[in-house]
């Protein structure tokens, strides 16, 4: 028996519960009248919680500033403690918060500021379809899954 199921299935239930807890802040922004012309608000949603769950969350769903750091350097782009913060700031409005919840990043990205991190997600191809891949820890592998 594999040690790693059990956390693997936490794990995943975690994700399952993060992802319901953004579906009910995506429906929050489908009925905001301030959102009403916005086009295709509904798949836009969907695309911006998909990026979101890529980064690592925190145990309240939220970005951190190491799940942030993360993030970029899985992009590419390794940044400094102080650049971080000034990112984060940026994306919260300025408030003096150690995390990005999903409602700040929603509002960074259907907002009219062009913060850094949005103008790094947007050119990163955030329309591109990709793969949904498996974050966290190896689930067991049996042979059938070898290539």
């Amino acid at each position: 028996v594999d040690e790693h199921e059990p956390f693997c299935k936490a794990y995943g239930l975690l994700k399952s519960q993060q992802e319901e807890k953004l579906n009910s802040i995506n429906e929050a922004f489908l009925s905001d009248p301030q959102y009403a012309e916005e086009e295709d608000l509904s798949s836009q949603l969907e695309m911006f919680k998909r990026k979101y769950m890529e980064f690592d969350l925190n145990d309240k769903g939220d970005i951190d500033i190491m799940g942030l750091k993360r993030m970029l350097e899985k992009l590419g782009l390794a940044k400094t403690h102080l650049e971080l913060k000034k990112m984060m700031s940026e994306v919260v409005g300025g408030k003096s918060k150690d995390t990005i919840s999903y409602t700040d990043f929603l509002n960074m990205m259907l907002g009219k500021k062009h913060a850094i991190l949005k103008l790094i997600l947007m050119f990163e191809g955030i329309g591109k379809e990709q793969e949904p891949k498996h974050v966290g820890p190896p689930c067991r592998k049996t042979f059938s899954d070898l290539p």
